[in-house]
């Protein structure tokens, strides 16, 4: 914990299920869920609330969002701010939330996600993220420049394709028994991964994460008072963020996570932990190629040999290092600016005890990685009881 800053705990959570189009509005799904999440620590009004939406803007045509949000909620009065970070969106409003409270400007805040990617434009929309001078006019898109990653990949180390189908099928085994994944009770095989379309090659069907709506938020406060809202809070232990050379083309080794590895290696250092004492690790699965390049930039496995995680089992809920563990965005779903918020849900219900057919062994401490446009920001939570 860093000189000068409270301990900060989640006491409250809530979330609506994934939906390929859902038919609420943009501010109903927000309402919704930060209902969910106050009635969840039983609160009836909060100090501030930090929402994290990436698209709104561009596919609702609705700025200013989390005041919106607010008034529609019935909370006149509170500090209310929209946060963005491309698709690391979720995590911003994470880490704004978290220093609010840890720097006594408010006892009780919100983070809430809310995302409503339905209805076309998406992929146009996300492009965004990456240079408006130099990489969108050539039709670059976020799609298109992980393909490219995994292209280099599977060169650089002589891996065929088939060896990342195992992220996608951990996910899709673990959304089957989440009740808010967009792909729950869908039955997912390796001949099924293989046999899907290419999207942009060598990225196949399910090397990707879908198109959906989905909001989801938690209530954080200080350790020193959390037991006043619940018998088990979960604690921010340490909250860190880290960028790259914007764009890839920039970078001397594209493979390497940069963002990623710096931001999760000073949270370690927060938090006096080692990853080796990670119980379960929420990656950002956007790719499979992402899951295989994260896993290595934190140290878990050697470069090249972030694949044989899943492979061997690794990965798996029974195995060492539980990835994804109610489906990832991969299978869950991946509403951006929602997404590192449901993954925050799933990692309190997993260290409370309460995740079901899903839960991990003995979770003590979990991870939390998030990755922003092209892996440019890399923001790492991670959380303990």
């Amino acid at each position: 914990m860093p000189e000068g800053l409270r301990s900060v705990s989640i006491v409250g959570i809530g979330q609506i299920p994934v939906r390929k189009a859902s038919s609420a509005s943009l501010r109903e799904m927000g309402v919704q869920a930060l209902q969910l999440a106050m009635e969840s620590a039983r609160v009836e009004r909060v100090n501030a609330l930090f929402v994290g939406n990436m698209l709104a803007d561009d596919l609702q045509g609705q700025k200013h969002l989390a005041t919106l949000i607010a008034s529609a909620a019935g909370m006149r009065g509170i500090e209310a701010l929209q946060v963005e970070a491309a698709t690391a969106t979720g995590a911003a409003a994470l880490r704004m939330a978290y220093f609010a409270v840890a720097s006594g400007e408010a006892r009780l805040a919100v983070a809430l996600g809310v995302e409503k990617m339905s209805g076309g434009g998406a992929t146009q929309a996300l492009a965004k993220a990456l240079d408006a001078e130099t990489e969108t006019p050539t039709g670059a898109t976020l799609l298109g420049m992980n393909a490219r990653l995994m292209q280099l990949y599977m060169d650089k180390y002589n891996v065929p394709v088939e060896a990342f189908n195992d992220f996608s099928l951990n996910a899709h085994a673990n959304a089957r028994t989440n009740p808010y994944a967009l792909f729950k009770d869908r039955e997912v095989t390796s001949e099924m991964i293989s046999a899907s379309r290419v999207v942009d090659a060598p990225l196949r069907l399910f090397d990707a994460s879908p198109v959906c709506d989905g909001a989801a938020a938690v209530v954080l406060t200080r350790t020193s008072e959390a037991r006043a809202y619940t018998d088990q809070p979960v604690t921010i232990l340490s909250s860190s963020v880290a960028t790259d050379w914007f764009r890839v083309a920039d970078r001397a080794d594209p493979l390497h996570l940069y963002a990623a590895a710096r931001s999760s290696h000073d949270a370690f250092r927060k938090a006096n932990i080692h990853r080796n004492d990670i119980s379960l690790f929420e990656v950002h699965d956007a790719f499979s190629i992402m899951s295989c390049l994260a896993l290595e930039a934190v140290g878990f496995a050697e470069p090249g040999q972030g694949w044989r995680l899943a492979a061997e089992g690794v990965i798996a809920r029974d195995g060492s290092l539980p990835l994804s563990t109610l489906g990832g965005l991969k299978a869950r779903g991946h509403p951006v600016g929602a997404t590192a918020i449901y993954q925050t849900c799933e990692i309190v219900q997993q260290l409370m005890g309460r995740a079901g057919p899903n839960q991990v062994p003995n979770a003590r401490l979990a991870m939390l990685l998030s990755l922003g446009g092209a892996a440019s920001t890399g923001l790492t939570h991670l959380f303990g009881v």
